[in-house]
């Protein structure tokens, strides 16, 4: 066991050359933090699940084990974020404060998960993914690589709540999704589409289109989208 300002670091833990650990932070189990990666403050790394807490209340097991995590080179874990057990975040991942990640996620390289969101277990997001403030994403999402999820952005994964059939949405690569939509359980959202904030996702959108409204429809293709983007860019409101 290696105690360090208030915190404590598992005597399993590997943490790698220039790996820096702030006051407070917990680092559980078999925990692995690549070179370089900074821990903020009240941070915890390899928090049990549920199972295993449950396990040790019921007197089941005498003992509260952790498998830990797996964090990359380069990482930034900002403070009073909450990283499960089992969890996978590969080099250059940076999180906002309060973020909670639960048990066998993996995000991949370079993407941000902003200050807020909930990554609620067994979710897969790729590489150079760009999450937004206060995202919720239940269990068996899919979301693909260079996906940007705008703030407030909500999944579901039960189509008749609540019932005990769970069926996760699917997002390509390179889809963007507006401020405080909704993405409705089971549905797939194309390779490079664009899903307007405020909307309603409730059936599967092609590749390539813009979808709006509640619920969403097809409302332009996406060239046309990215043809008023660079209207809207070069237009300067500069005096």
């Amino acid at each position: 066991m290696i105690e360090r300002k208030g915190g404590y670091i598992s005597d399993k833990a590997q943490l790698s050359e220039g790996v820096i650990v702030g006051e407070g932070s917990l680092i559980l189990g078999s925990s692995k933090i690549g070179t370089k990666s900074f821990i903020d403050s009240n941070v915890v790394i390899g928090y049990p699940t549920r199972k295993r807490i449950k396990e040790l209340q019921s007197g089941a097991s005498d003992k509260l084990e952790s498998e830990g995590s797996l964090i990359g080179e380069s990482c930034l874990i900002r403070s009073f974020s909450v990283i499960y057990e089992r969890v996978m975040i590969g080099n250059r991942v940076e999180t906002g404060h309060r973020v909670l990640i639960r048990e066998d996620t993996e995000i991949g390289d370079d993407s941000i998960v902003g200050t807020d969101t909930v990554i609620d277990g067994r979710v897969k997001i790729g590489e150079k993914a760009r999450i937004e403030t206060g995202v919720y994403i239940p269990p068996l999402t899919s979301i693909g690589n260079r996906v940007f999820l705008g703030p407030k952005v909500v999944f579901t994964n039960d189509k008749y709540p609540v019932s005990s059939r769970w069926v996760g949405a699917i997002v390509e690569d390179d889809v963007a999704i507006g401020a405080n939509a909704t993405i409705i359980a089971g549905v797939h959202i194309g390779r490079g589409s664009v899903v307007a904030s405020g909307a309603v996702v409730t059936k599967d959108v092609p590749p390539g289109v813009v979808v709006a409204g509640v619920p969403a429809r097809v409302i332009s293709k996406k060239d046309e989208y990215e043809r008023k983007k660079k209207e809207y860019e070069s237009t300067s409101t500069t005096k």
